[in-house]
């Protein structure tokens, strides 16, 4: 017997998948040191599978080939988004890696869009990006930039596929499939790294907070938005996340914000509500 779905309006529900990321955030920080980047994306996209596989319980035999060919890829770009974003994060500030990831989804924006308001909005999430990033440091290993720069071109095909699969699939199936393909591409790195012999108890219980907060609650939100929002409009609002991580590292890390990144903040929430209050139905 399947769970009855909650309807929740499209922008809410990108407005509570960012909050939830970025507070799972601040637990995988806390799991690095333990079990490494991969070990923690595949405890995080592991359980997150299991999670949506209980409530969803979706029937892989009636899956069309058409859903087949959005499917698997969205769960792929979805597997390698999230492990390579931590890989970048172990190299580089995680401000700046988020801000470099952001190229994507406004690539995503700015992508056959045919009016002067919608660009006015990108360049003005933009300079809230380049005042956030910490370009003082000249300690950035290049790897990590170049993963970062990895992870926003695949956080790109994950809307844009998103947005595809949501329109012939049902919306908990097709987050609970995608994540299962996921899961199989993340699996092997975890065990390469040995990070996944170190978990006891404890551990296992912050890696299963985390699947919820990061993975199985936000992805289920951002399906349900992704088929009603306009892909550039979803890229917009997600431009909330460093407001959303700066609030999350104050409560949970008392992490405090100096002038120019509440200047960023303000600067994306602007763009965010703009793109929001100017889109079209």
């Amino acid at each position: 017997m399947k769970i009855k779905q909650i309807n929740i309006l499209p922008i809410p529900a990108v407005l509570l998948a960012i909050l939830s990321v970025q507070w799972g955030a601040a637990i995988a920080k806390t799991l690095f040191p333990a079990i490494g980047a991969a070990g923690t994306a595949t405890l995080r996209i592991g359980i997150s599978s299991l999670i949506l596989f209980t409530v969803y319980r979706p029937n892989l035999k009636k899956i069309t080939p058409q859903q087949w060919k959005i499917v698997i890829p969205y769960g792929l770009s979805l597997g390698a988004m999230n492990l390579i974003f931590y890989m970048a994060i172990e190299r580089i500030p995680i401000g700046l890696a988020v801000t470099l990831e952001f190229i994507g989804p406004l690539l995503v924006a700015v992508w056959g869009s045919k009016r002067l308001i919608d660009y006015c909005w990108i360049l003005l999430a933009g300079a809230g990006i380049v005042l956030i990033a910490p370009w003082s440091n000249d300690r950035i290993d290049s790897l990590g930039v170049i993963f970062a720069l990895i992870a926003g071109g695949l956080w790109g095909a994950y809307i844009i596929l998103g947005g595809k699969i949501s329109k012939i699939m049902n919306d908990g199936d097709a987050v609970t499939t995608g994540m299962l393909f996921a899961a199989l591409l993340i699996l092997p790195f975890g065990f390469y790294e040995n990070g996944l012999n170190n978990l006891t108890p404890q551990l296992l219980g912050l890696g299963t907070a985390l699947a919820l907060l990061s993975s199985a609650i936000p992805f289920t939100l951002e399906m349900k938005a992704l088929g009603q929002l306009a892909p550039r409009t979803f890229s917009i609002l997600m431009s909330l996340e460093p407001a959303a991580a700066s609030l999350c590292a104050l409560v949970f890390l008392q992490e405090h914000l100096n002038f120019y990144e509440v200047l960023a903040v303000a600067f994306v929430i602007i763009a965010s509500v703009g793109s929001t209050l100017t889109s079209k139905k």
